[in-house]
């Protein structure tokens, strides 16, 4: 990897803080969402600069390496720790795993809480942090006051459409904060996504997201359970797939995701790819932990979803294989109870 101090003489060199976006957090999504957000800012601004920051550095290395082979000329570099992307970049996108790893980049050592209070006022007040992130309301809204206390702007914008939207860029950003802030990440937000809706004040973009994604975690599994039961029963998945999605029962777990391989024509959905590629029944549980705590503590009654996440949490232990698979792979566990 690149040293630091030789990054931030490139920034020196070649760009100000005002034109530079740093992204936090590689993985299958924030890999996808940092491409089209950095290629189209490129073809916008050839003088835009960037910053990519991941806890596997090979990654981020990985990623400017691509960048460049398909955008000579794009000025990026790799530093190693959140502080040094914030002094670098008045723009910080962050799509981390949960609670812990957010906590850990925003108000830890070397962190980007600590950078702001390392800046001169006027260079905090123009930092914009925007969290895509699926993690504890609670922990999202005392994050968002650490930032904003030391002058800097921040949204919760989890996102919605998986993997393969944020591939293509039709990701739904569910944000919430300021009505101020939303407006200024706004922009940003539209390079990376096709849908972007204003939830509320802050927590309240990351509490729309764990409501579709409880919806989502249930469906799963029913769409599973019927398909398993139509073949047991003699129906071709094809066919049963064309009259769930054709009729009341029809639903995106159905109609984009079904989990038995060839009951969608001219799609391709993970199971097609041993399960592959999707999002991980792993973070579905981690999704579906956040929706009942959460319910706990707001004493809103959950049965379907706390059976929900029981099922995943015996997916996830029974077959600790399908963990990293798509989370439509509870077909196969239920296939083979």
């Amino acid at each position: 990897m690149r040293p630091t101090l030789r990054a931030l003489q490139a920034l020196d060199r070649h760009a100000t803080r005002a034109k530079s976006t740093a992204f936090i957090g590689l993985g299958r999504m924030g890999s996808e969402m940092a491409y089209n957000l950095f290629s189209k800012k490129f073809a916008e601004s050839a003088d835009s600069h960037f910053v990519v920051c991941d806890a596997v550095p090979e990654s981020a290395v990985a990623f400017r390496q691509n960048l460049l082979s398909q955008f000579p000329g794009v000025n990026i570099d790799v530093v190693q720790t959140p502080e040094e992307a914030v002094c670098a970049s008045e723009t910080v996108v962050t799509m981390l795993p949960s609670s812990p790893q957010v906590k850990a980049v925003y108000c830890e050592a070397n962190g980007i809480l600590h950078a702001l209070q390392l800046l001169k006022r006027t260079d905090s007040e123009r930092t914009l942090c925007i969290d895509s992130t699926t993690l504890d309301v609670d922990v999202a809204r005392q994050v968002s006051d650490n930032i904003v206390k030391a002058g800097a702007q921040m949204v919760d914008a989890p996102v919605s459409g998986g993997v393969a939207g944020a591939k293509a860029g039709t990701l739904s950003f569910l944000v919430g904060g300021t009505e101020a802030t939303f407006l200024q990440a706004q922009p940003i937000l539209t390079l990376m996504g096709k849908r972007i809706i204003h939830c509320g004040s802050s927590g309240a973009g990351l509490g729309a997201k764990i409501c579709n994604n409880l919806v989502l975690g249930v469906q799963q599994i029913v769409v599973a359970e019927a398909m398993l039961l139509g073949q047991n029963l003699g129906l071709d998945p094809l066919v049963l797939a064309g009259v769930i999605n054709s009729s009341t029962g029809g639903c995106w777990a159905s109609s984009v995701n079904n989990p038995v391989p060839s009951s969608l024509l001219d799609q391709s959905p993970p199971c097609e790819r041993d399960y592959e590629g999707g999002f991980a029944t792993a973070l579905m549980l981690k999704d579906m932990d956040l929706a009942t705590n959460i319910a706990g503590t707001s004493k809103s009654p959950l049965p379907l979803g706390q059976a929900a996440r029981d099922f995943y949490a015996e997916v996830v232990t029974r077959r600790p294989d399908l963990a990293n698979k798509d989370f439509s792979s509870v077909y196969r566990h239920l296939n083979e109870i």
